[in-house]
Protein backbone atom coordinates (compact mmCIF):
# COMPACT_ATOMS: atom_id res chain seq x y z
CA UNK A 1 0.00 0.00 0.00
CA UNK A 2 1.29 3.42 -0.92
CA UNK A 3 1.88 6.15 1.65
CA UNK A 4 -0.84 8.81 1.34
CA UNK A 5 0.28 11.18 4.13
CA UNK A 6 3.64 11.63 5.82
CA UNK A 7 4.40 14.09 8.60
CA UNK A 8 7.96 14.99 9.53
CA UNK A 9 8.74 16.82 12.79
CA UNK A 10 5.26 18.30 12.75
CA UNK A 11 4.74 20.96 15.43
CA UNK A 12 2.11 23.64 15.97
CA UNK A 13 2.28 26.45 18.54
CA UNK A 14 -0.50 28.98 18.98
CA UNK A 15 0.87 32.38 19.95
CA UNK A 16 -2.37 34.39 19.93
CA UNK A 17 -2.96 33.48 23.58
CA UNK A 18 -1.64 34.96 26.84
CA UNK A 19 0.79 32.06 27.05
CA UNK A 20 1.95 30.22 23.88
CA UNK A 21 0.18 26.84 23.51
CA UNK A 22 2.15 23.95 22.01
CA UNK A 23 -0.68 22.00 20.42
CA UNK A 24 1.52 19.55 18.46
CA UNK A 25 5.08 18.51 19.23
CA UNK A 26 7.39 16.80 16.73
CA UNK A 27 4.93 14.33 15.23
CA UNK A 28 6.30 11.81 12.74
CA UNK A 29 3.61 9.59 11.23
CA UNK A 30 2.72 7.86 7.98
CA UNK A 31 -0.75 6.90 6.77
CA UNK A 32 -1.19 4.33 4.02
CA UNK A 33 -3.88 3.91 1.42
CA UNK A 34 -6.99 2.16 2.74
CA UNK A 35 -6.28 2.66 6.44
CA UNK A 36 -9.08 3.31 8.92
CA UNK A 37 -7.41 5.29 11.70
CA UNK A 38 -8.79 6.87 14.87
CA UNK A 39 -6.87 9.75 16.47
CA UNK A 40 -7.79 9.68 20.16
CA UNK A 41 -6.84 11.41 23.38
CA UNK A 42 -8.24 13.71 26.06
CA UNK A 43 -9.63 17.17 25.28
CA UNK A 44 -6.77 19.52 24.45
CA UNK A 45 -4.49 16.71 23.30
CA UNK A 46 -4.19 18.12 19.76
CA UNK A 47 -6.55 15.84 17.79
CA UNK A 48 -8.43 18.53 15.89
CA UNK A 49 -5.28 20.59 15.38
CA UNK A 50 -3.59 17.55 13.86
CA UNK A 51 -6.47 16.99 11.43
CA UNK A 52 -6.53 20.67 10.51
CA UNK A 53 -2.80 20.71 9.79
CA UNK A 54 -2.67 17.51 7.70
CA UNK A 55 -5.80 18.69 5.89
CA UNK A 56 -4.22 22.02 4.97
CA UNK A 57 -6.73 24.05 7.00
CA UNK A 58 -3.92 25.26 9.28
CA UNK A 59 -0.16 25.60 8.82
CA UNK A 60 2.46 23.95 11.02
CA UNK A 61 4.86 26.08 13.03
CA UNK A 62 7.63 23.58 12.28
CA UNK A 63 7.99 20.43 10.22
CA UNK A 64 6.15 19.34 7.11
CA UNK A 65 3.13 17.48 5.75
CA UNK A 66 3.50 15.55 2.49
CA UNK A 67 0.46 14.21 0.63
CA UNK A 68 1.32 11.82 -2.18
CA UNK A 69 4.89 13.16 -1.90
CA UNK A 70 3.71 16.76 -2.33
CA UNK A 71 4.74 19.08 0.51
CA UNK A 72 1.65 21.14 1.32
CA UNK A 73 3.27 22.97 4.25
CA UNK A 74 4.85 25.64 2.09
CA UNK A 75 1.94 26.15 -0.31
CA UNK A 76 0.26 29.53 -0.70
CA UNK A 77 -3.39 29.72 0.34
CA UNK A 78 -4.65 29.70 -3.26
CA UNK A 79 -2.62 26.56 -3.98
CA UNK A 80 -3.87 24.93 -0.79
CA UNK A 81 -7.49 25.64 -1.71
CA UNK A 82 -7.09 23.88 -5.04
CA UNK A 83 -5.17 21.01 -3.46
CA UNK A 84 -7.78 20.45 -0.73
CA UNK A 85 -10.54 20.64 -3.32
CA UNK A 86 -9.04 17.89 -5.46
CA UNK A 87 -7.40 15.58 -2.91
CA UNK A 88 -9.05 15.77 0.53
CA UNK A 89 -12.57 15.05 1.79
CA UNK A 90 -13.81 16.56 5.06
CA UNK A 91 -16.59 15.48 7.43
CA UNK A 92 -17.24 17.90 10.30
CA UNK A 93 -19.05 17.45 13.60
CA UNK A 94 -21.47 20.26 12.67
CA UNK A 95 -22.29 18.72 9.22
CA UNK A 96 -21.67 22.07 7.41
CA UNK A 97 -24.36 21.47 4.80
CA UNK A 98 -25.66 24.40 2.74
CA UNK A 99 -29.24 25.02 3.99
CA UNK A 100 -30.74 26.16 0.65
CA UNK A 101 -29.44 23.15 -1.28
CA UNK A 102 -31.03 19.70 -1.50
CA UNK A 103 -29.19 16.55 -0.43
CA UNK A 104 -28.34 15.93 -4.09
CA UNK A 105 -27.04 19.48 -4.56
CA UNK A 106 -25.02 19.36 -1.33
CA UNK A 107 -23.48 16.06 -2.40
CA UNK A 108 -22.61 17.54 -5.81
CA UNK A 109 -21.16 20.75 -4.41
CA UNK A 110 -17.45 19.80 -4.33
CA UNK A 111 -17.70 18.35 -7.83
CA UNK A 112 -19.35 21.59 -8.97
CA UNK A 113 -16.35 23.53 -7.65
CA UNK A 114 -14.12 21.07 -9.50
CA UNK A 115 -16.09 21.90 -12.67
CA UNK A 116 -17.01 18.30 -13.40
CA UNK A 117 -19.52 17.62 -16.20
CA UNK A 118 -23.14 17.86 -15.04
CA UNK A 119 -24.02 14.27 -15.98
CA UNK A 120 -21.00 12.92 -14.10
CA UNK A 121 -21.90 14.99 -11.01
CA UNK A 122 -25.49 13.80 -10.98
CA UNK A 123 -24.56 10.14 -11.46
CA UNK A 124 -21.89 10.19 -8.76
CA UNK A 125 -24.07 12.13 -6.29
CA UNK A 126 -26.95 9.72 -6.83
CA UNK A 127 -24.60 6.74 -6.38
CA UNK A 128 -23.19 8.09 -3.11
CA UNK A 129 -26.59 8.97 -1.65
CA UNK A 130 -27.74 5.44 -2.47
CA UNK A 131 -24.60 4.10 -0.77
CA UNK A 132 -25.42 5.98 2.44
CA UNK A 133 -29.08 4.92 2.36
CA UNK A 134 -30.65 8.21 1.31
CA UNK A 135 -31.95 7.44 -2.17
CA UNK A 136 -35.40 8.62 -1.03
CA UNK A 137 -34.08 11.96 0.32
CA UNK A 138 -32.25 13.31 -2.73
CA UNK A 139 -34.51 16.34 -3.21
CA UNK A 140 -34.87 17.16 0.49
CA UNK A 141 -33.13 20.11 2.19
CA UNK A 142 -31.10 19.75 5.42
CA UNK A 143 -33.80 21.27 7.64
CA UNK A 144 -36.06 18.34 6.74
CA UNK A 145 -33.44 15.72 7.65
CA UNK A 146 -32.51 14.25 11.03
CA UNK A 147 -29.02 14.79 12.44
CA UNK A 148 -27.98 11.30 11.38
CA UNK A 149 -29.30 11.85 7.86
CA UNK A 150 -27.51 15.20 7.57
CA UNK A 151 -24.24 13.57 8.62
CA UNK A 152 -24.76 10.86 6.00
CA UNK A 153 -25.18 13.59 3.35
CA UNK A 154 -21.92 15.11 4.62
CA UNK A 155 -20.22 11.73 4.19
CA UNK A 156 -21.66 11.35 0.67
CA UNK A 157 -20.37 14.83 -0.20
CA UNK A 158 -16.90 14.06 1.18
CA UNK A 159 -16.63 10.82 -0.82
CA UNK A 160 -18.34 11.88 -4.04
CA UNK A 161 -15.28 13.58 -5.53
CA UNK A 162 -13.13 10.46 -4.87
CA UNK A 163 -10.53 12.18 -2.65
CA UNK A 164 -7.21 10.60 -1.70
CA UNK A 165 -8.42 10.42 1.90
CA UNK A 166 -11.20 11.63 4.20
CA UNK A 167 -10.69 13.50 7.47
CA UNK A 168 -13.57 13.28 9.95
CA UNK A 169 -13.55 15.46 13.07
CA UNK A 170 -15.77 13.92 15.78
CA UNK A 171 -18.36 12.87 13.16
CA UNK A 172 -20.53 10.91 15.62
CA UNK A 173 -20.49 13.45 18.48
CA UNK A 174 -23.96 14.87 17.75
CA UNK A 175 -25.62 11.58 16.85
CA UNK A 176 -27.77 9.19 18.85
CA UNK A 177 -26.58 5.60 19.22
CA UNK A 178 -28.53 4.14 16.29
CA UNK A 179 -27.50 6.95 13.92
CA UNK A 180 -23.87 6.65 15.02
CA UNK A 181 -23.80 2.90 14.40
CA UNK A 182 -25.46 3.35 10.99
CA UNK A 183 -22.91 5.96 9.99
CA UNK A 184 -19.99 3.81 11.16
CA UNK A 185 -21.35 0.78 9.30
CA UNK A 186 -21.52 2.85 6.11
CA UNK A 187 -18.03 4.31 6.47
CA UNK A 188 -16.47 0.95 7.40
CA UNK A 189 -18.10 -0.64 4.35
CA UNK A 190 -16.93 2.13 2.01
CA UNK A 191 -13.46 1.91 3.51
CA UNK A 192 -13.31 -1.77 2.55
CA UNK A 193 -15.18 -1.67 -0.77
CA UNK A 194 -13.61 1.50 -2.22
CA UNK A 195 -10.30 1.32 -0.30
CA UNK A 196 -10.90 4.85 0.99
CA UNK A 197 -8.43 6.10 3.59
CA UNK A 198 -10.30 7.33 6.69
CA UNK A 199 -8.78 9.33 9.54
CA UNK A 200 -11.09 10.21 12.44
CA UNK A 201 -10.48 12.37 15.47
CA UNK A 202 -12.77 11.07 18.17
CA UNK A 203 -13.66 10.46 21.81
CA UNK A 204 -16.26 7.91 20.75
CA UNK A 205 -15.56 4.33 21.81
CA UNK A 206 -17.87 3.14 19.01
CA UNK A 207 -15.46 4.62 16.45
CA UNK A 208 -12.37 3.36 18.25
CA UNK A 209 -13.72 -0.20 18.21
CA UNK A 210 -14.12 -0.06 14.40
CA UNK A 211 -10.73 1.51 13.56
CA UNK A 212 -7.89 -0.78 12.53
CA UNK A 213 -5.30 1.72 13.76
CA UNK A 214 -5.58 3.85 16.90
CA UNK A 215 -3.14 6.71 17.52
CA UNK A 216 -3.26 8.28 20.98
CA UNK A 217 -2.19 11.89 21.44
CA UNK A 218 -1.33 13.28 24.87
CA UNK A 219 -0.32 16.93 25.23
CA UNK A 220 0.38 17.18 21.51
CA UNK A 221 2.64 14.14 21.32
CA UNK A 222 2.10 10.59 20.06
CA UNK A 223 1.70 8.39 23.13
CA UNK A 224 0.64 5.16 21.36
CA UNK A 225 0.29 3.91 17.80
CA UNK A 226 -1.57 0.58 17.77
CA UNK A 227 -2.75 -1.75 14.99
CA UNK A 228 -5.80 -4.03 15.30
CA UNK A 229 -7.38 -6.82 13.28
CA UNK A 230 -11.04 -6.08 12.64
CA UNK A 231 -13.72 -8.08 10.83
Amino acid sequence: MKTVIKTNGLSKTYTNTAVPVKALKNINLEFREGEFTAIVGPSGSGKTTFLNVIGGLDKPTEGSVAIDDVDISSMKESQLFDFRLNHIGFVFQAYNLIPVLTAMENTSFIMLLQKRPKKEMEERAREMLEQVGLSDKMNVRPSQLSGGQQQRVAVARALASKPDFVLADEPTANLDTESAFNLLDIMARLNKEENITLIFSTHDQRVIERARRVITLVDGEVSKDEQFERD
